[in-house]
């Protein structure tokens, strides 16, 4: 949501002012997953799967500040009113920042499971936010107590204002529910399937999408007036134009299709890389759509005819593994290229680097942010260690860990990526002799 007011130092504003213009904006190490800009249009701030956010410059493609706070992806961001701007992560967090500090402000706190988006109340008073704990949140930005916002069934992926300060949430229960100011359930709509996105136009009209790829428009009494199949993959971020007559629909296959509300037609698609396109914003004027993806790029668009601003690279992301084509246990760790790289000179990505993982202590990465949990723990990373992390599995072997629960059943794949690691990191022998040979107080046989 945009902010009311300049927020931009003079440092700032001379670099927006002599820096050329970029249409692809690259920082991220992980898939964009939330975008916002700010109401004079000249700054965007984007959240990652890499638990970074970033304030960029939109006329420039420069990054301003990368914050690191969170511990784990930054799944929301939203402009807040008086200057500041809120991050929301997989930590269950809510971060207030100021720019140029490199540190919060505030941070808010009671989610118990992954908070998945933010809106601004339209007076600028409030800040809600949609969380994996199946709950809501309305957090008064003065200060004070917040209200707790219950009744859905299962993870709250989104939420939104009507110009009334009334909150509006989707769920992965099928439904889009509208509460009194006072956070009290009021009106229920139960739709065809899970929903991941909703918004609101000035108007007071409501559009939700998600895992049947059709984009359903509202009323505020939850009756449904429209809607607009998409297919065939989900709807994962939907935005209104700033004069409400369009909505940009963007899905998990790579397009983002512009609705006209008034006819429900169609006007153009935008087609990237072929990768999921997690967010997407409108530039205030309506002259622009900036979009995130899983290519980890923030791009920009002319929103009246779909055209890229500037050269549109579409290549995939480089193929790290492409030097190891064919070997088994490359292919084994391509279910951890994402969050993952193996040299220490790639850019940072989710997890820590696995460079040198072979003789290295658990949770040692410098400057990487791990939980306290792993903090806590006395292993070290040998071929034997690494085998039994995925033979029982993370949440097992290391409790505490945000690393995606997987297993690997097969011993002769689990044996397969240990030998493709010893090559790939740092060229480690796979006999459980690296150069750090202490060994793990952690019982092998007894996971924790």
């Amino acid at each position: 949501m945009p902010i009311r007011g300049p927020w931009i130092s003079g440092l700032f504003a001379a670099l927006l002012l002599v820096l050329p213009a970029a249409a692809q904006m690259r920082g991220h190490g992980g898939p964009v997953r939330a975008l916002a800009i700010t109401s004079d249009g000249r700054l965007a701030v984007s959240g990652g799967f890499d638990q970074a956010a970033i304030v960029w410059g939109l006329d420039t493609g420069a990054a301003l500040s990368v914050l690191r706070f969170h511990d784990g992806a930054v799944n929301a961001v939203a402009a807040l009113p008086d200057g500041r701007f809120a991050s929301g992560s997989e930590d269950g967090r809510i971060a207030l920042w100021r720019l140029g500090q490199t540190e919060p402000e505030r941070v808010l706190e009671g989610h118990t499971g992954p908070v998945a988006g933010l809106a601004v109340a339209p007076d600028g008073s409030v800040l809600a936010s949609a969380a994996w704990d199946g709950t809501a949140r309305l957090w008064p930005l003065a200060g004070g107590a917040g209200r707790v916002l219950e009744g859905h069934r299962g993870n709250v992926n989104a939420v939104a204002f009507l110009p009334d300060g009334r909150p509006v949430t989707a769920g992965a229960d099928a439904t889009v529910r509208i509460w009194s100011r006072e956070g009290e359930a009021a009106v229920t709509a139960t739709l065809p399937s899970a929903l991941s996105a909703v918004a609101v136009t000035a108007d007071g009209g409501i559009a939700a999408a998600g895992a049947d790829a059709t984009v359903r428009f509202l009323a505020e009494d939850g009756s449904t007036r429209g809607e607009v199949e998409l297919g065939p993959a989900p709807v994962i971020a939907l935005a209104p134009s700033p004069d409400g007559t369009r909505i940009a629909a963007a899905s998990a296959g790579g397009t983002v299709a512009m609705i006209e509300r008034a006819t429900g037609k169609i006007l153009f698609t935008l087609v990237g890389p072929g990768l999921p396109v997690w967010s997407v914003a409108w530039r205030p004027d309506g002259s622009e759509l900036v979009t995130g993806g899983g290519d980890r790029l923030v791009r920009r668009w002319n929103a009246a005819t779909g055209a890229p601003i500037g050269p549109l690279a579409m290549p995939r992301p480089a193929d790290a593994l492409a030097a190891f084509h064919g070997e088994r246990g490359a292919e084994v760790f391509r279910a951890c290229v994402a969050c993952h790289t193996l040299t220490p000179d790639e850019a940072p990505r989710a997890g820590p680097t696995l460079a040198g993982i072979f003789g290295r202590r658990i949770a040692a990465v410098p400057g990487y942010r791990y939980s306290e949990a792993l903090k806590a723990m006395d292993i070290v990373w040998t071929p034997e260690t690494v085998a039994r992390l995925f033979e029982v599995g993370p949440a097992r072997y290391t409790p505490g860990t945000r690393m995606p629960e997987q297993t690997i059943n097969s011993a002769e794949d689990r044996d397969a990526l240990i030998r493709f690691l010893a090559k790939s990191t740092d060229g480690k022998s796979t006999d459980g002799k690296a150069n750090d040979e202490r060994a793990t107080k952690v019982d092998p046989t007894a996971p924790n």
